[in-house]
């Protein structure tokens, strides 16, 4: 696989822009009120498919801009053009999740602490919403001046922390009729803020959920010969699923089976009848990805057979890799170059978290870049689904940045 590095300057689209000779710059003004707006997203966060006051001031604020917001028929999330599609050519789309993470904020000394007990926004998505939201009131700007290529299409989608992903409902709603790419960007607290880190290829991984329930008739722990031990059961599925599959697959391919739950058993002295484990399914690979659940169901009847215990399996498939193709990383590379230069991009890795996003790469080309959210010098070492996360935010002006000039280098493909 190309290298997101071995591109020339003649595969970027809209050629190499010098930084700073785009239009569509952030005034002093905007810059101020996208922290606000985020800030207050911040302080109010919504679980996923439950972000209606979140919806409301999105809409609030497109309309205020003259523009004409559609909420999901889900009733949350919306999606707003900018500029008037011409039914034919296709459009790029920007799209930002709405929803934070059911786990309490523990930040203090920040007058933007989350003020909903045991909700908060750790994952950056109110960094994502803010950033498409002022790129669609730059877009919208450049458009009254003739200066937007093609319309654009913001999508604000909900409910990305709940498998399969509110991505899933959004595409089946039509969200992506007329759309040719989308793109996208998520918070990467080890980048610095000012820079955006890039990659060809899958970026991150493929995530399922997986629940056990074993079953078996107790007894005493006296006479475990006579009835099915279902502790030993739990614990053998627990170590040995992981080591069998690590030998039925290519190990490029990554799958990892991960455990977060393992119950069972109320009595020191008793063998339970119930035993339950759950955890998660993630893979590096696409292909591996869906082979999976066959290889992970034999996996786990081959181990609880040794042990006479009867097996409930809920395998609950999750996303694929977001996988980026070379076109789009070639538009946020020339993009981000043409607003900071070279130096703000930087090649980073696949990682092992999963990402609703890859469902729309599922029907139209795209890609995610990292979004770097740390001060320069931080040492605090903060990071995703932690209680204490936060970002730099001058990030939010990166990100508008990199969503406007890739509007106006996109307008430029033939």
């Amino acid at each position: 696989m190309k290298s997101r590095a071995s591109q020339t300057e003649a595969e970027l689209p809209g050629g190499a822009a010098l930084p700073g000779s785009l239009p569509g710059g952030l005034s002093d003004d905007l810059r101020a009120e996208l922290i606000a707006f985020r800030r207050d997203l911040h302080m109010h966060p919504e679980l996923g498919n439950q972000e209606f006051r979140t919806t409301a001031a999105i809409k609030a604020r497109l309309e205020r801009a003259g523009l004409e917001p559609r909420v999901l028929p889900t009733g949350t999330g919306l999606v707003c053009d900018v500029g008037e599609w011409d039914g034919v050519t296709p459009m790029l789309a920007l799209r930002a999740d709405i929803d934070a993470l059911p786990i309490p904020d523990t930040k203090a000394g920040v007058p933007y602490r989350s003020t909903v007990p045991d909700r908060a926004h750790a994952c950056g998505h109110d960094v994502h919403t803010t950033a498409v939201l002022g790129a669609g009131l730059v877009l919208t700007e450049l458009d009254r001046q003739g200066l937007l290529p093609h319309p654009v299409r913001l999508l604000f989608q909900p409910a990305e922390e709940v498998l399969p992903g509110g991505a899933a409902d959004a595409v089946e709603s039509g969200v992506l009729e007329g759309v040719g790419r989308i793109l996208g960007v998520h918070c990467d607290p080890k980048v610095d803020v000012g820079k955006i880190g890039l990659r060809i290829g899958a970026i991150t991984s493929a995530c399922d959920r997986l629940e056990i329930m074993l079953d078996g008739p107790g007894g005493h722990t006296a006479r475990p010969h006579l009835t099915t031990d279902l502790v030993t059961a739990a614990a053998r599925i627990a170590v040995d699923v992981p080591a069998l599959l690590a030998r039925r697959v290519d190990a490029r391919s990554g799958l990892a089976v991960t455990w977060g739950r393992l119950e069972t058993g109320h009595a020191p002295n008793v063998i339970p009848q119930h035993a339950e484990l759950s955890g998660t399914v993630r893979c590096l690979d696409l292909n591996a990805w869906r082979e999976a659940p066959d290889l992970v169901h034999a996996a786990i009847d081959e181990v609880a057979g040794m042990h006479r215990a009867k097996t409930v399996i809920n395998y609950i498939r999750g996303v694929p890799p977001v996988v980026n193709d070379a076109e789009s990383i070639g538009l946020l590379d020339a993009a981000m170059t043409a607003r900071r230069g070279s130096y703000a991009i930087e090649d980073t890795e696949q990682s092992l978290g999963g990402e609703d996003f890859s469902w729309y790469l599922e029907h139209v080309s795209g890609a995610m870049a990292r979004l770097g959210v740390r001060t320069p010098g931080d040492t605090r070492g903060l990071d995703l689904h932690r209680g204490n996360f936060d970002v730099d935010e001058d990030a939010i002006t990166v990100a508008v940045e990199l969503f406007t000039a890739s509007a106006l280098l996109d307008g430029n493909r033939s």
